[in-house]
């Protein structure tokens, strides 16, 4: 699969009316096709089936490169896989797309596809953490999004606990920063965490609770009785 024949594949499920409403939705300026996400994802994983690491890693980086709203979404897809050999290369493809975060959705979706690479490879942790000091707050907010799978162990191994208050320290740093969407990040990470540790997410809040805007705090709560 050529980047050429890809983007061909993607102009031609363009659905112009529902482009206009991504378009408002989103906010950033960037083209958008009006491809609804399942489709993305069943183009991508049809894609890839005939396609090495290599391959798929070239593809996934002319898509991201055109800055087409379904193409990067498309790009990210590609790489989203639990188990992949030798994925050093997807890892650092996948990293140098942080800088350019502007929107929520494109980064959720990348984060995903990074998330598997770090669970693969936990000490990947340490560059992460550099995130969480950018001066773009997509960039900070990515630290968070990419380590939810810390949030969601029923029976986290101890070096698991240290990554999870790890990044509970991460959020700490980030709490008086007023910025919406780091305060629904760190709501989110709490919230997932209090489903399967409510201890730790009971203890973040009691000590730092009073520093998040007040939905944020709401939301981190959701589930603690």
């Amino acid at each position: 699969m050529t980047p050429e024949a890809a983007l061909a594949e993607l102009r031609a499920l363009a659905d112009p009316d529902r482009a206009a409403g991504a378009a408002a939705y989103h906010k950033a300026k960037r083209e958008y096709l009006g491809i609804r996400v399942p489709v993305l994802t069943d183009l991508a994983r049809s894609w890839r089936a005939d396609m090495d690491v290599a391959g798929r890693v070239a593809l996934a980086d002319q898509l991201w490169k055109t800055d087409i709203h379904e193409a990067r979404v498309a790009a990210a897809k590609l790489l989203t896989q639990a188990r992949i050999r030798e994925d050093e290369p997807v890892w650092r493809l996948i990293a140098s797309w942080v800088p350019d975060f502007d929107a929520w959705a494109i980064a959720d979706h990348a984060c995903d596809a990074g998330a598997r690479r770090l669970v693969a490879d936990p000490a990947r942790i340490d560059a992460v953490e550099g995130w969480t000091k950018a001066d773009s707050f997509w960039t900070r907010r990515a630290a968070l999004v990419i380590t939810l799978p810390w949030t969601k162990q029923n029976h986290p191994k101890p070096e698991d606990l240290q990554i999870r208050d790890r990044v509970l320290g991460w959020a700490a740093s980030m709490a008086d920063d007023r910025e919406w969407f780091i305060q629904k990040a760190i709501a989110w990470w709490l919230r997932e965490l209090s489903k399967h540790d409510p201890d730790r997410a009971r203890a973040f809040l009691a000590a730092h609770g009073s520093r998040l805007k007040q939905f944020a705090r709401k939301e981190a709560g959701k589930y603690l009785t």
